[in-house]
């Protein structure tokens, strides 16, 4: 089974590369975020590669990061989801973005895909808040801070520094309003 190659980007398309592996060419798929990344060149670059087969297809799936590679292997485990549709989910935001809306049960981000209804969305969050997250400790950390995120944009301020406040505030702030106050701080600065 190929875990991983390393090699030069020879194409870049709107859903997938080629890379070159000594000589060899690998089609490999990647996600809208992921492509927005690459560049064709000289330079290496490495992926974590999913093998997926299918009828008489060995069809490749690549991503510049394990976490990633796991949270697609765990997205495509879910009966329904398919790799072309767990594709387009990690395309709507980051891995950890992704985990925060499972943890807290936000169906509607994953409703934005195509093909992808409340009900499949309901059975991603039941089948992966548990294999995602080693604690009930983490769930409810992660579901604290998107419910702080929800206030912060509540409040005014976009998705995206709300998010990034919040992953600024240390760790030993447990309680979801004494985040939401230090990363009110943190944006006033």
């Amino acid at each position: 089974m190929i875990a991983s190659l390393k090699g030069k980007i020879e194409l870049k398309t709107e859903k997938f590369i080629i890379l070159d592996v000594n000589g060899v060419g690998y089609k490999i798929f990647c996600s809208a975020s992921a492509l927005k990344k690459i560049k064709v060149g000289k330079e290496e670059s490495k992926f974590f590669i999913h093998l997926y087969p299918r009828e008489n297809l060995l069809d490749l799936y690549g991503f510049f990061s394990f976490e990633e590679l796991e949270f697609f292997e765990n997205l495509i485990s879910v009966s329904g989801i398919g790799p072309k549709a767990a594709l387009s989910v990690m395309a709507l935001e980051s891995v950890e973005t992704l985990k925060q809306a499972i943890a807290s049960g936000q169906k509607t981000l994953l409703t934005k895909v195509s093909g992808i209804g409340s009900k499949t969305a309901e059975r991603i969050i039941l089948e992966l808040k548990n294999k995602i997250f080693a604690s009930v400790e983490d769930i409810k950390q992660l579901s604290s801070d998107g419910e702080a995120i929800d206030a912060l944009v509540g409040l005014g301020y976009p998705i995206f520094k709300a998010r990034e406040a919040l992953k600024n505030v240390p760790a030993s702030v447990k309680k979801m309003e004494d985040r939401i106050k230090e990363a009110l701080k943190i944006l006033g600065k």
